[in-house]
C-alpha cells in the first residue's frame, strides 16, 4: 500500500508516496548522526485517502547511499517524538509574490505578424469537395 519514496522539489516542500500519491508534507532538518552527512525527516500527520500518519526518515552517508526509515500510525507518531529532539529547523517553502505581474499581451506571432482571429467561418472551406458546379457566391 505505501511505498518508502520521498521526492525534494526546487521549493524545499517534502512529499510523500501513500496510496498511490504524492503528498505533501512538514520537512524538518534533523542533526547528522554519526557516519551520515545529511538527515531529513518528512512527516505526514493524516493521509488524505486512508487516513494514516507517515514519519519518513531519509539520511545520506559518506558514500553516497541513502537509507530510509518510514513508520506509519501509532509507530509514527512515536518516532516524530523521540526525534523531535533533534530537529535543527523545519523547511518551510518560499512563497514567490506574484502581484508585481504584469498583464501584457503581445498580439504579434514569433514571425512578427499580427495575430488574426478567424471567427469568421463563412470563409472557411474546410471539407470542400471539388465540384465544378458549385457555386460560392451566388
Amino acid at each position: 500500500m505505501a511505498k518508502p519514496f520521498t521526492i525534494q522539489s526546487g521549493d524545499d516542500m517534502g512529499y510523500i508516496h501513500c496510496c498511490g500519491a504524492l503528498h505533501k508534507t512538514k520537512s524538518f532538518c534533523l542533526v547528522p548522526q554519526e557516519n551520515f552527512l545529511m538527515c531529513e525527516l518528512d512527516y505526514l500527520p493524516k493521509c488524505p485517502v486512508c487516513g494514516h500518519t507517515v514519519v519518513q526518515l531519509t539520511r545520506i552517508d559518506k558514500d553516497d547511499n541513502i537509507s530510509v526509515v518510514r513508520k506509519i500510525n501509532k509507530k509514527a507518531r512515536e518516532f516524530f517524538i523521540k526525534l523531535k529532539k533533534f530537529i535543527l529547523f523545519e523547511e518551510k517553502p518560499i512563497n514567490y509574490n506574484r502581484v508585481n505581474s504584469g498583464s501584457f499581451y503581445l498580439n504579434y506571432n514569433e514571425f512578427g505578424v499580427k495575430k488574426r482571429c478567424y471567427s469568421n467561418l463563412k470563409a472557411l472551406k474546410i471539407g470542400l469537395r471539388e465540384n465544378k458546379d458549385l457555386k460560392l457566391n451566388p
